[in-house]
């Protein structure tokens, strides 16, 4: 009996053991740190290493974060995603750089029904069934646009070239400048594309310089959205320029130089933290941000606003979690839908880009006060009030 006692108890200890093993959440995020779309991945993956710094743990269970690369290859990505779940049983998917991207990685968590936050700007498609799985962070591209072409009307801009790449971004940025053109905003003259592996653009510029735009709008991002501008200007074009957020990191400034001086951009506040007023919304959490963002990438301080996005995803995950908790363990089907549901309920949660706002039947949750518009002046990017 003592033989049996002794049995029974090492068990019990090895249930125990593997129940506090399982109450440890698993987030699992997926970005590009190679590939074309690196200039992206990699501020996306300085900002989670900047969230997990800021805060590691939830409702007292440890926070595991396990972080692969897709190489910029939307196949990979789905790989990836798939590998986080099957194998290392995450309860959250974060990712990616590209839309393309992303969109794969939401199949794959709408297959598998685990709840994941989008980083990329997307149109997030529901499960078959009709279940969201999926949110979106960043400013829908629409709001992005409509957000820049006011500050073109305001500018006194009537026409507008338009250059972007041959995929759902392009599709995305081009799409809200004709929607704000049916609603009286700047015409748009042209809708010139280019693959983000391209290094030449001068056949799209050239149309773009015959129709005799007043002004251009970038529909690429990163390193790449600077080539149209770089030959717009070499090619004789004085008109100004406008962008999305898609252009706001350190390597568009690099290589854009002196041609992308003056552009003007849609941007999340966390982009001019500082120079926010002290009863701004993003304040408080952008400095809190921007703390953790220098002390685990070598006093490095933040110049673009893709790095804000994961940041602002895993504000919505902790605040998510500590719900969710209450209802279930982690690394549970239970936890995932209790998660799940909790992000979809979240209620003024103010983050370094917006105020966030989600309802069950959609997968954003921003409005207009997410964006200000900032120019881009001796290679530093100042608020335009």
């Amino acid at each position: 009996m003592k033989k049996i006692a002794s049995t029974l108890a090492v068990l019990a200890g090895l249930s125990l053991a593997a129940t506090a093993a399982q109450a440890e959440i698993k987030v699992g995020f997926v970005t590009a740190l190679s590939g074309a779309g690196a200039s992206i991945g990699i501020p996306y993956e300085k900002g989670i290493k900047a969230a997990f710094e800021y805060q590691s743990e939830v409702g007292g269970e440890k926070i595991t974060l396990i972080s692969l690369d897709d190489g910029s290859d939307p196949s990979a990505a789905a790989r990836a995603a798939r590998k986080l779940v099957e194998e290392e049983h995450v309860d959250l998917l974060i990712g990616s750089a590209q839309a393309t991207s992303t969109i794969a990685m939401v199949a794959v968590a709408n297959e598998l029904h685990v709840p994941m936050i989008a980083i990329s700007p997307i149109n997030v498609a529901p499960a078959k069934d009709g279940e969201r799985w999926a949110i979106a962070i960043p400013q829908t591209p629409a709001l992005m646009v409509k957000v820049i072409a006011k500050r073109m009307q305001r500018d006194g801009i009537k026409t507008v070239g338009y250059i972007g790449y041959s995929d759902a971004w392009g599709d995305f940025v081009y799409d809200g400048a004709k929607a704000v053109e049916a609603e009286g905003g700047p015409k748009v003259t042209t809708n010139e594309r280019y693959t983000r592996t391209d290094t030449s653009v001068t056949g799209q510029v050239l149309k773009v310089l015959a129709s005799r735009p007043d002004a251009f709008i970038d529909g690429g991002s990163g390193t790449q959205g600077a080539l149209p501008l770089i030959e717009l200007r070499k090619r004789g074009f004085k008109g100004p320029f406008y962008g999305t957020p898609s252009v706001l990191n350190a390597d568009f400034i690099r290589v854009g130089g002196a041609a992308a001086e003056g552009i003007q951009v849609s941007a999340g506040p966390v982009v001019v933290t500082s120079q926010l007023p002290d009863d701004h919304f993003a304040k408080k959490p952008g400095m809190a941000f921007h703390d953790a963002y220098a002390k685990v990438n070598n006093g490095e301080q933040v110049t673009d606003g893709f790095s804000g996005y994961s940041f602002d995803g895993w504000l919505v995950f902790l605040n998510a979690a500590e719900r969710a908790l209450k209802e279930a363990k982690p690394g549970t089907t239970e936890f995932r839908t209790a998660l799940n549901d909790a992000i979809f309920s979240t209620k003024d949660l103010a983050g370094v880009h917006a105020i966030y706002n989600f309802t069950p039947a959609s997968s954003y949750g921003v409005d207009e006060r997410s964006l200000v518009v900032v120019k881009l002046v001796d290679g530093k990017w100042i608020y335009q009030p």
